[in-house]
């Protein structure tokens, strides 16, 4: 209404339609329908004071209405259009001609468009970032944990930690309580979400926390390896927020904010003994905050939002849910086990002391060499014993890194009978002799600790108490055992007799 004060004071001062479009900067047709709306109105300079831009615009469009018939504009619904301005494709340009066909005499697109960044104005400032139908969800911890009684006998607490996560368009919400942030429960959290929204977005926003992140960088951030594999699985990408960049997810950070102030706030005087009664009150209170609360600024409900917006552009969710894996690195042995929390697995013996990844699951181990994967295994307990694919072994014991069979006994012998018969009955007690070498090759090395007198009375010994394990000749020589004499029963002694003790036939 600026420039028409202006092409009215302009005009009564005698300038030229021509003129006054120069000095304006509009078009001439622009300031001749002006004036021809001023003489309908029959207003003259000075306007009355009393007249502000919005007497002034209605003055000047009355007329055309009253042509008309006197027909009311139909006032968009501001809060469908922001709705529809969400889906893939949608322009304020289709919304204004759905709105025209609609309402013939409705708003002029400048006037619509003018009038609907008037309405995103008074949208919050984390409501007013601009998130795309299903393409991003925002994840983090809240910083309060829930305490949780552990034990009603002493009162020991410990506090739950509560993961949230929000999807950009819809603002629909999730949460869940875990015992810790770390990668385990951070993984499980995630596929719990993505079941939640029935659907898998093109990006997942954390923040740069240690779980998720290796190492913070604003141009090129490195992502946990379990994290990215979860990532693939799922067909989705991770973006990490910038570091020190609260507003990159100022949309969780908002979802935690009014998750804390349900839970805590709510909540406050209830007492929880587990982790199921904290997921159950967020169950109800998430319930409650998606689909019985409306937005205030859209007046619909996150979970309507969800379904009409969020869902359709989603990916489906894989066939099976991802499982939790988790990577080691690790050098194959010279009897080409790879030792892996306590157990040993066989590997091809060709990649004997070459460097290898270990993926672990939950029931298996993938041991990959240069991205190749040369041996899967069950997963094992560690009970210090041998998974072996006779597959890997080599045939007629082929020497291999300098070590075989005949070295480990030349170099047993050499220290002395005692050592020499020990390692030999340790690689006639497994089931193949290789796996035996670990064993052997410890105990060979422990000469250089312990010297050649003290290994040896150790060997005697374990022969004794039939004790055929590099760990148990180790524990015999830290507790210098070697220089006592093992305990002996006297030949004579008669024999013990008792119900309770079996016998060599009761094994037969």
């Amino acid at each position: 209404m600026r420039h028409a004060r202006e092409i009215i004071r302009l005009k009564c001062s005698g300038l030229s339609t021509h003129e006054i479009a120069r000095r304006l900067g509009m078009a001439r047709s622009t300031v001749r329908e002006t004036l021809k709306r001023v003489d309908g109105a029959g207003l003259s300079w000075p306007l009355p004071e009393d007249m502000n831009d919005e007497a002034l615009e209605a003055a000047l469009y009355a007329s055309r209405r009253s042509k008309r018939g006197h027909r009311r504009i139909e006032e968009p619904d501001w809060a469908g259009v922001h709705r529809e301005l969400k889906r893939k494709h949608v322009t304020l340009l289709i919304l204004w001609d759905e709105y025209i066909a609609a309402n013939p005499g409705g708003y002029s697109y400048s006037r619509f468009c003018e009038l609907y960044r008037s309405f995103e104005k008074t949208l919050s400032v984390t409501m007013r970032q601009t998130h795309a139908a299903g393409e991003r969800l925002f994840v983090d911890y809240a910083g309060d944990g829930v305490p949780v009684v552990i034990d009603r006998l002493t009162g020991e607490i410990r506090m739950a930690q509560i993961f949230v996560a929000v999807l950009g368009a819809s603002s629909f919400t999730f949460a869940k309580a875990t015992w810790t942030q770390a990668l385990p429960d951070w993984i499980d959290a995630h596929v719990r979400a993505f079941e939640t929204i029935g659907g898998v977005p093109e990006l997942v926003v954390p923040d740069n926390a240690k779980t998720a992140v290796v190492k913070a960088s604003f141009y090129d951030p490195k992502v946990n390896r379990t994290y990215a594999e979860m990532a693939a699985h799922y067909r989705t990408a991770i973006l990490p927020a910038r570091p020190r960049k609260p507003r990159d997810k100022a949309k969780v950070e908002q979802a935690v904010l009014i998750v804390e102030r349900w839970l805590l706030g709510r909540l406050r005087r209830r007492t929880f003994t587990s982790l199921a009664d904290v997921d159950a009150a967020l169950g109800e209170l998430m319930t409650q905050l998606n689909e019985r609360q409306a937005l205030r600024w859209l007046g619909v409900t996150r979970r309507r939002l969800l379904e009409e917006i969020d869902r359709p552009a989603l990916k489906a969710l894989p066939d099976e849910p991802y499982e939790y894996s988790e990577w080691r690195v690790r050098r194959v042995g010279v009897d080409y086990h790879v030792d892996i929390d306590a157990h040993y697995y066989s590997v091809p013996y060709r990649f004997a002391r070459a460097e290898v990844e270990a993926r672990l699951t939950a029931c298996g181990v993938e041991i990959f060499h240069k991205g190749e994967r040369i041996a899967v295994h069950l997963r094992a307990s560690g009970n210090r014993k041998h998974t072996t694919v006779p597959e890997h072994m080599p045939s007629s014991h082929r020497r291999y890194a300098g070590w075989t069979i005949e070295r480990i006994r030349e170099d047993a012998r050499k220290i002395g009978p005692a050592t020499a018969a020990l390692c030999e009955q340790i690689l006639e007690s497994r089931p193949h002799p290789e796996q035996g070498y670990r064993a052997c090759l410890g105990i060979v090395r422990l000469v250089g600790s312990f010297g050649v007198a003290r290994l040896e009375a150790a060997a005697e010994r374990a022969i004794e108490i039939g004790a055929r394990t590099y760990g148990s000749v180790k524990s015999i020589l830290d507790n210098k055992l070697d220089r006592r004499p093992a305990p002996k029963r006297p030949a004579d002694a008669a024999p013990i007799l008792h119900p309770n003790i079996r016998g060599p036939r009761y094994y037969h």
